[in-house]
């Protein structure tokens, strides 16, 4: 298998394991409230990837810091908030809901571009959002508050992911992404301790929720991400990131016992479908750009 091929597979795993975060999210909650969560979440994984990569965290700079500190912020809400929402919606529909992001992104570039959206991406956000009607809207019009709370998260990850893109290019990436847990971590242990009371794990399940969100759903993807990344294409890694809400709704029915319906069934479909097609254009258009430079070369 090539490395690309190797690394390709690794975003698989990862995305599995993002999947399965929403499953061992529904599990600590059950025993702990939402703050508690996000805090033991992200300080354990802090400690987990700093223990490996010790020698480039003590190595930090000020601006690396300063970039963790915003983007630990946008972690921390984009955690929070869907735990909160996990509260009155299905995995099943978060995960789908979080997929926002892949159609969020390319539409705030294309503000920041001061340009419309292209007519594929233009395709996505309609289909999108008919999926998200489909999954979330009651019998009486309304929407679930964690429907809401879920979205939200998604416009807050987007947001990440822009400055992302803008912040990676100054800094050291991993001392950089490991401080970002620890500063997610830091923020909700304060408001664990202004808000709620301080608890460790108190039974099986929860030990195996918490360690399972820090260890693998936060530390190992996080470094699988990194390493991955390195050896392919950021258009692989979004189409695979699109099979994530389909690993979480197949995870909450092994795990959790939720059911398969017809309204996740083609709700989900149009998402992914928007996904899919956002993400294929992408393809499209890196593939135009390396041939007009290739034909530029030989002439």
């Amino acid at each position: 298998m090539s490395n690309q091929g190797k690394a390709n597979l690794l975003m698989v795993i990862v995305t599995m394991f993002w999947g399965l975060s929403y499953t061992f999210m529904v599990m600590g909650l059950e025993t702990l409230a939402v703050y508690n969560v996000v805090a033991l979440r992200c300080i354990i994984a802090f400690f987990a990837a700093g223990i490996v990569f010790y020698k480039r965290m003590i190595k930090v700079d000020f601006k690396t810091l300063k970039y963790a500190a915003i983007q630990g912020l946008l972690l921390f809400i984009v955690f929070a908030l869907s735990l909160f929402g996990l509260e009155t919606t299905s995995v099943s529909n978060a995960g789908f809901i979080l997929s926002l992001t892949v159609v969020l992104v390319p539409i705030f570039s294309s503000f920041i571009d001061k340009k419309l959206p292209s007519k594929a991406v233009s395709f996505a956000i309609v289909s999108t959002m008919i999926g998200i009607t489909v999954l979330t809207v009651q019998h009486s019009f309304t929407f679930q508050t964690g429907d809401i709370l879920v979205a939200i998260a998604a416009l807050s990850y987007s947001i990440y992911l822009l400055l992302n893109g803008r912040f990676t290019r100054n800094v050291e990436s991993i001392s950089y992404g490991i401080y970002q847990l620890g500063f997610a971590g830091l923020y909700a242990l304060v408001l664990t301790l202004l808000f709620e009371t301080p608890t460790l794990p108190n039974s099986t399940t929860s030990w195996i929720a918490i360690l399972g969100l820090g260890i693998i759903c936060s530390a190992f993807c996080f470094v699988g991400q990194t390493v991955a990344q390195q050896y392919t294409s950021a258009t692989h890694t979004g189409l695979i990131f699109s099979l994530e809400p389909i690993f979480a709704a197949m995870f909450a029915m092994m795990f959790i016992g939720e059911g398969l319906t017809v309204k996740l069934l083609i709700g989900g479909s149009f998402i992914l479908i928007g996904n899919l097609v956002a993400q294929l254009e992408h393809l499209h258009s890196l593939r135009f750009v390396r041939k007009h430079e290739q034909e530029k070369v030989m002439h």
